[in-house]
């Protein structure tokens, strides 16, 4: 099938758009390689050349200690403040229930229910109560409300302590077991219960921690003047490179030869994610491999930035998310093999066990996201996945015999971090989803729930079609089947087969009524014009005007490019016929479409289905198989050895494919119905 594969022309791409790829992917091998331009001559686990003593005396940070006590912070260190706008939308619910009180109040039946349950006493109180009596009750319960938002809720007080809290709250208007003090407490732990008016303040946050480390102390190493710090031969520890580098013993300075292979890498990297997804998908545009690149360089600078502490799987999941739900599962694979090997630093924990989980995740996002046919699904997969992400690093570190005594055993990280990387990745997962409509615009992509959306009939310009050109609208339906079932026969996109087919004619819409369709009575304003080149004018002007409405409707270019490619560059024929009456001299090329022709295997399964549409409805029901199969066989090989298929990438197997799937709806749709008895005329007319 692949050798029968006629050419497939790439999508031509301007120097200038050539030339922003290029200088995207070379500040991703430049960050990627930046550190090899000032690389130290020694490395912690490396033998050391030589034998170091302290010259003098000194006190040393301990970078290791202060990064795994760091790391133990974090999960636990966050500063909270008051949300002023919680806070409101709490007394604002307050107020409310002091409006259903007041209700209970008045009510002279007593049965009224309200915002919290009253006892006797409760209702028997607040029946005697005078209005003005009331009002200074409610005042004093709005200020126990501020005075307890102005020291913060917390929404996993238990109902009892909330209680007792409030009942405190409301000193001043009555004794404990009183029925203002009662049913205010009910009233106030009615409306905070379960709510919370502090938000984390991520600055304020970070002072704290740095605050705790100073106060608890920064890991200090003890130097006094000749005391030995390595062995020559000896493996150099963390503690004995920090007091190198304290020494100025470790030399930084340019590796070119290193530089260089890191940087050729990471720049080869970018060029074969590029030829690869042009491979995968020739249609591919300039802006479409813009955004594998660009998230590339996103994670590789935060690679760099982060170092060890980076999370393999907040940065690489949701770039993968992003790429399956705009350009498919192939190239997601592609830019997750490439992110992941391209990888600056060594990754803290448990290592190669992190990225083994991180890619394994990615793969899974890969496969799953390009098939998901809703936002809603996304969702649900971003809570799912952080799940299966945390219980697998669990695993991997349970499973270890004994971790304390291995390298990565010492730096793994505890059960706290591994649940604030699921929430982390879960959160990015979420962000990278709402992001989804904003890459779709700003890169020209379209996800599959973006089809979903497009092939509602229920959308303007679909159901201004349906009123204005009715025969098109119904056209467009019977299209739809037979266009979506050859889709299916050779495993196309039928998503984007169904949706291109509901907008291929949208363009009719300008002058419907010049679409035989269309046209009521018989009446025929072609027959009237009398003139063949104008005709076939208006003929053009519908793929011409379809694509005006969908650039005023911001409709997707992959949806776009059904409009002109369903007619390619065919030829007119009817009018042709006429117009060589005339004048036989007159050029073909007059009397065909402008193109371009089909260049993806959807757009020219619509081109097929369009031709055959109208022959198919229009063959005898008592013809067999066989004369429908030759009817559909005589019109795509026409279309054939017109060149209309030559960019499509039909193969001759696929395009057999496509004939048979014709006939088998042409099948469904010839099959006869049981003729019902009519009712007699004015069978109602006595009763």
């Amino acid at each position: 099938m692949r050798n029968e594969s006629p050419h497939h022309r790439l999508v031509a791409w301007s120097p200038s758009q050539k030339a922003g790829l290029i200088v995207v992917a070379v500040l991703v091998a430049l960050i990627t390689s930046w550190q090899w331009l000032g690389e130290p001559n020694l490395k912690v686990g490396s033998p050391a050349p030589f034998e170091a003593r302290a010259p003098r005396d000194a006190l040393v940070e301990d970078s290791q200690a202060l990064q795994q006590k760091r790391s133990d912070l974090v999960p636990r260190t966050f500063v909270q403040v008051i949300d002023q706008q919680q806070s409101m939308a709490l007394m604002q619910k307050l107020e409310r229930q002091l409006g259903e009180i007041e209700l209970v109040a008045l009510s002279s039946e007593g049965d009224r229910i309200g915002p919290v349950n009253l006892n006797l006493q409760e209702q028997k109180w607040l029946s005697q109560r005078t209005q003005e009596a009331r009002n200074i009750w409610e005042i004093k319960i709005r200020e126990g409300a501020e005075r307890m938002l102005s020291q913060g809720l917390v929404n996993t007080l238990a109902k009892e302590q909330l209680l007792k809290a409030v009942s405190m709250q409301l000193w001043d208007i009555g004794a404990p077991e009183s029925p203002s003090r009662t049913l205010g407490s009910k009233l106030l732990a009615s409306t905070f219960q379960g709510t919370s008016n502090l938000r984390t303040d991520a600055i304020k946050s970070q002072k704290l921690l740095e605050d705790l480390i100073t106060k608890q102390g920064i890991p200090i190493i003890e130097v006094n003047e000749g005391d030995l710090i390595t062995r020559q031969g000896e493996r150099i520890s963390p503690q004995a490179y920090d007091v190198l580098d304290y020494f100025g013993m470790i030399k930084r300075s340019p590796r070119p030869l290193t530089w260089f292979w890191k940087y050729s890498e990471a720049l080869l990297g970018c060029f074969l994610l590029i030829l690869i997804m042009r491979r995968e998908k020739p249609a591919l545009q300039a802006r479409h491999a813009l955004l594998p690149l660009l998230l590339l360089l996103v994670a590789q600078a935060s690679k760099v930035w982060f170092g060890a502490a980076v999370s393999p799987l907040a940065v690489i999941v949701p770039p993968t998310l992003l790429i399956s739900q705009g350009l498919g599962t192939s190239c997601a694979l592609i830019w997750m093999a490439i992110g992941s090997l391209l990888w600056p630093v060594p990754v803290s924990g448990f290592g190669d066990g992190r990225m083994l989980v991180a890619c394994a995740v990615a793969f899974l996002v890969a496969l799953q996201a390009g098939r998901l046919r809703s936002r809603a699904q996304l969702f649900q997969l971003a809570v799912l996945l952080p799940l299966g992400a945390l219980f697998a690093e669990w695993f991997l570190l349970a499973s270890q015999i004994n971790p304390a005594n291995t390298a990565w055993g010492r730096l793994a990280p505890n059960s706290e971090a591994l649940f604030s990387e699921a929430i982390l990745m879960g959160a990015l997962l979420m962000f990278a989803i709402t992001l989804i409509p904003l890459i779709e615009n700003a890169f020209g992509l379209v996800t599959r729930a973006r089809l979903m959306e497009l092939a509602d009939q229920e959308r303007p310009l679909l159901r201004k079609l349906s009123i204005e050109a009715p025969g098109t609208f119904e056209h467009t339906l019977m299209l739809c089947g037979l266009a979506e079932e050859g889709a299916r026969s050779i495993y196309a996109d039928v998503d984007l087969t169904r949706t291109g087919a509901l907008y291929h004619d949208i363009g009719k819409l300008h002058a419907p009524e010049w679409f035989i369709e269309n046209q009521e009575n018989g009446i025929n304003p072609h027959e009237e014009l009398n003139d063949p080149l104008a005709s076939a004018s208006i003929l053009q002007a519908h793929v011409d005007e379809g694509l005006k409405l969908a650039k005023k409707y911001r409709l997707p270019q992959s949806v776009v490019d059904f409009i002109p490619a369903h007619q390619g560059t065919m030829k007119m024929g009817y009018f042709l016929h006429l117009a060589k009456e005339k004048n036989p001299e007159i050029p073909e090329s007059n009397f065909r479409y402008k193109g371009p022709l089909p260049r993806s295997k959807e757009t020219a399964i619509l081109m097929l289905a369009d031709g055959c549409e109208a022959a198919l409805r229009s063959l005898d029901q008592n013809i067999d198989d066989s004369d429908a199969s030759e009817t559909v066989r005589r019109i795509v090989e026409s279309r054939y050895y017109d060149g209309q298929l030559i960019e499509s990438g039909l193969t001759r197997a696929e395009i057999e494919l496509v004939i048979r799937s014709f006939v088998r709806v042409w099948r469904r749709m010839k099959h006869r119905r049981i003729v019902y008895p009519l009712p007699a005329k004015n069978i109602y007319r006595n009763n």
